[in-house]
């Protein structure tokens, strides 16, 4: 008797303890993220204006830094939307990056 009493409290105590582990994520959901972790590229969030180093160019796009080696790369959208837009043409735009500017990394020593 003393041991059905044990078997169904210890099973009561499982199941609601598994209740709370299949309901944690309705009640406080992970953060989603645009980043992989672990990747070594860093989006900007956000469209920015991009500006290229000889002057030839302004337009809106995304900022990407390539963190192994320092660069900033803007990819040109040419609209103030996240990817790049063409009405005109059957096939997905390309947005080809240019360099922005180099963050010596190695300074932080």
């Amino acid at each position: 008797m003393k041991q059905d009493i044990f078997v169904r409290m210890a099973l009561t105590l499982i199941a609601l303890l598994l209740g709370v582990i299949a309901l944690r994520p309705f009640f406080d959901p992970p953060a989603s993220r645009a980043q992989v972790p672990g990747s070594d590229l860093y989006i900007e969030p956000g469209v920015h204006t991009l500006h290229a180093r000889d002057g030839s160019r302004e337009l809106l796009g995304k900022v990407v830094v390539d963190l192994r080696t320092g660069n900033v790369w803007g990819f040109p959208t040419g609209v103030n939307a996240p990817y790049p837009v063409s009405n005109t043409q059957s096939a997905p735009p390309v947005s080809r990056p240019f360099l922005l500017a180099k963050f010596e990394l190695s300074a932080m020593k």
